[in-house]
């Protein structure tokens, strides 16, 4: 017998059309009320067209640190995911490998950064 999950995503926008706030509820979830996040990433294979239809959102208040680290998890995930869909251990490791780099990468420029502004 199948069962119907349902995840709602409110999102309240500014004039500007910039998200003020991101809240979502999941019928499986064990929270009271709606969750917040300061960002998401959503995805859909259209196996028709084969492509994908994104919804990358994140609020105003997100800072550069915060979103770079929202990434670095995204990143770690898709490798994940990957892994449990086919297995392929060696991809994983790639994926892996990106995200570290990519981290890396941005705390080498914000040091620098830093120390450009001494």
């Amino acid at each position: 017998m199948y069962k119907k999950s349902s995840i709602n995503i409110d999102i309240l926008m500014g004039e500007d059309k910039v998200p003020e706030n991101i809240s979502w509820k999941a019928t499986d979830s064990s929270a009271e009320g709606p969750n917040r996040a300061n960002a998401m990433v959503l995805s859909f294979w259209d196996n028709a067209d084969k492509s994908t239809l994104r919804i990358d959102l994140w609020t105003r208040n997100m800072n550069l640190d915060e979103m770079t680290g929202f990434y670095y998890q995204v990143f770690l995930g898709m490798a994940d995911t990957y892994h449990r869909a086919t297995k392929d251990v060696e991809l994983r490791e790639e994926i892996r490998k990106f995200a570290l780099e990519f981290l890396k990468k941005y705390r080498a420029k914000q040091e620098v950064s830093s120390s450009e502004k001494k």
